[in-house]
């Protein structure tokens, strides 16, 4: 493998669950502030970020959240992931047994984060405490490149030496600002659609792909 050390996104990557998450806060925004989004204007908004960065960019359009919010919000991924599990990205665990080392760097908090690893399987098979890397553990989420920058270090690599598998604007934005190379992944249906590929290449990702089979090619090299 080219790189020595592999840093996934979860959500969108690892399995499907961003469309989860927009169309929870879609409905709780929409709820509490009568407002009429659908869900590609809740995605526009809010897609892959932690809810801390959701919660600033709401706070600058004027629609002011609190803790209480956020921690609903958070119980309320908990049931639906419970109720419904997550949908794995294909391929994903045959690439994760393949890879010599890796770590997840999302925009979750840790007790989510590990609830998600363990609906799908991978808390403790793949990755731990050791190796996963929360947005409550930085001052700055995506699009900054704390998140990142803190895996690089904790898991001792140099960025030169680090690749991210990203989805999100947010996401991508960050690994670039981080200086670490970047797969921007267009697997899933939502981001599937011309207006959102030609927002990813404005970023300018060091690669794209919209299959798992793809991304290993490119590790792979």
């Amino acid at each position: 493998m080219k790189k020595n050390l592999v840093i996934w996104d979860f959500d969108g990557v690892i399995a499907d669950s961003e469309k989860v998450w927009i169309k929870n806060r879609q409905e709780s925004l929409n709820i509490k502030f009568n407002l009429n989004w659908d869900f590609k204007t809740a995605n526009k908004y809010l897609g892959g970020m932690s809810d801390k960065t959701k919660k600033q960019v709401l706070d600058n359009m004027g629609y002011h959240t609190d803790d209480d919010f956020w921690n609903e919000q958070i119980k309320l991924d908990m049931t639906t992931m419970r109720q419904h599990g997550l949908d794995i990205t294909p391929y994903i665990e045959e690439l994760i047994k393949k890879l010599p080392k890796q770590c997840i760097a999302t925009g979750g908090v840790l007790t989510k984060t590990k609830v998600k690893l363990e609906v799908i399987g991978f808390w403790n098979k793949y990755f731990n405490e050791n190796n996963v890397f929360t947005a409550d553990m930085v001052k700055n989420g995506k699009p900054e490149p704390d998140l990142f920058l803190l895996a690089a270090n904790k898991m001792g690599e140099n960025i030169n030496d680090c690749i991210i598998i990203e989805d999100s604007i947010a996401g991508i934005t960050a690994a670039k600002r981080a200086g670490i190379d970047v797969i921007a992944f267009l697997g899933c249906k939502m981001y599937q659609n011309d207006e959102y590929i030609e927002r990813v290449k404005k970023i300018d990702p060091n690669y794209i792909c919209f299959n798992m089979k793809e991304v290993e090619n490119i590790l792979f090299l």
